[in-house]
């Protein structure tokens, strides 16, 4: 890096500006920019209407404002939202905006009327809605695309030309330290069992009643299955309740939101991502960054991750027996399991390591705030 390079960089304020930060993976992509960006620029500041990752942001020293919802589309919210926004960027001396939302960005768009401010927004999923309202909203943008796909969702559904698109992998920390056990998963293991699990938001886009109803299917030939989900969200209720009907409590469990994503999947021997749509996801990286396999869903950008047959398993949507296959065959087969969790971690080493993620971000900044 010049030295003109850093000192325009150390001028640089920045304000992460998305919907909330809950439990996703883009809340988790915004604590990585913190913590790659924290030392190279002047300050950033995260604005949302709050979540468990303020928490985390706190941890690493990263100033967060609490603003109102911004999804909420009504005119009174709108001129609320703008006018909250223009006095943070104006008491925090922002010249730097970067967006994780939809509407985020279509509020940066308008702060631009007032200021010329450097505006970048990451693009984490695949839409096919709103076409005229996201064109608005990113078409004097700076994007970053998580993967190939919504690149190619960005160009070719919304009209934007390739040359404002950038693609940026996601990418996760390593996982670095002993294992710390579960004690539930830990009694497990000790007693022969293979444990497939599931890490992620419970949501209803990511498919999680088809894993459930897989695992009766799956225990038929694998008696000594069990099952883990982690993570929280709207459907755990629903979820809970299908367990039970299949009669399955004994062997599942629920293991809630966690920190520690990385320790709680090395303690398992499978991972499974039976989404419905995906971006880039960070599952199957961190599945990767221990070295396990994984059974996902061919959907959007899974594929740039997921290598069938090599490194995990791809299948198609909505089918519970297909994951049932797919999970049988690595739980009855160690050997395979083994193979493919190598090859996992060298994908992860040579394509999703966070020092590539952070050099490919720090080059990004570099260039677009030259």
């Amino acid at each position: 890096m010049s030295e003109n390079t850093t000192t325009s960089l150390q001028e640089k304020n920045i304000l992460f500006f998305t919907g909330t930060m809950n439990r996703g993976g883009t809340e988790r992509v915004i604590v990585q920019l913190c913590k790659i960006l924290k030392d190279k620029v002047g300050k950033i500041v995260v604005c949302s209407k709050g979540g468990v990752g303020v928490k985390l942001l706190e941890e690493i020293g990263i100033k967060h404002i609490t603003i109102p919802d911004i999804r909420a589309k009504n005119p009174v919210n709108i001129c609320r939202c703008t006018r909250i926004l223009k006095r943070i960027v104006k008491e925090e001396n922002i010249n730097v905006i970067h967006t994780h939302h939809r509407m985020s960005a279509f509020y940066a768009t308008i702060l631009k009327w007032y200021k010329k401010y450097t505006v970048i927004n990451t693009c984490h999923n695949v839409f096919n809605d709103k076409k005229a309202f996201n064109r608005f909203a990113y078409k004097h943008l700076h994007l970053i695309a998580v993967g190939e796909q919504v690149k190619k969702n960005v160009v070719e559904f919304y009209g934007l030309p390739s040359s404002q698109v950038t693609v940026i992998h996601n990418a996760v920390e390593p996982f670095i330290g002993e294992i710390q056990p579960v004690p539930t998963l830990q009694a497990w293991r000790k007693d022969g069992c293979v444990i497939a699990g599931y890490s992620g938001r419970l949501s209803p886009v990511k498919g999680l009643e088809y894993f459930v109803q897989a695992m009766p299917i799956v225990k038929q030939s694998v008696p000594n299955a069990k099952f883990a989900i982690v993570g929280d969200g709207e459907e755990k209720a629903r979820l809970t309740e299908l367990v039970k009907a299949l009669e399955m409590e004994n062997d599942v469990v629920f293991l809630g939101y966690r920190t520690d994503v990385q320790n709680v999947i090395g303690q398992m021997d499978v991972i499974v991502l039976p989404s419905l749509t995906e971006g880039l996801p960070l599952t199957p990286i961190e599945a990767f960054s221990v070295g396990r396999p994984v059974v996902a869903t061919a959907v959007d950008g899974t594929p740039e991750v997921v290598q069938d047959g090599k490194n995990g398993y791809l299948i198609s949507t909505k089918n519970a027996g297909e994951i049932a296959d797919k999970l049988i065959q690595l739980m009855l087969d160690k050997r395979q399991r083994i193979c493919f969790g190598e090859s996992a971690k060298q994908r992860y080493e040579e394509e999703f390591s966070f020092a590539m993620y952070a050099k490919r971000i720090t080059e990004y900044y570099q260039t677009v705030c030259k």
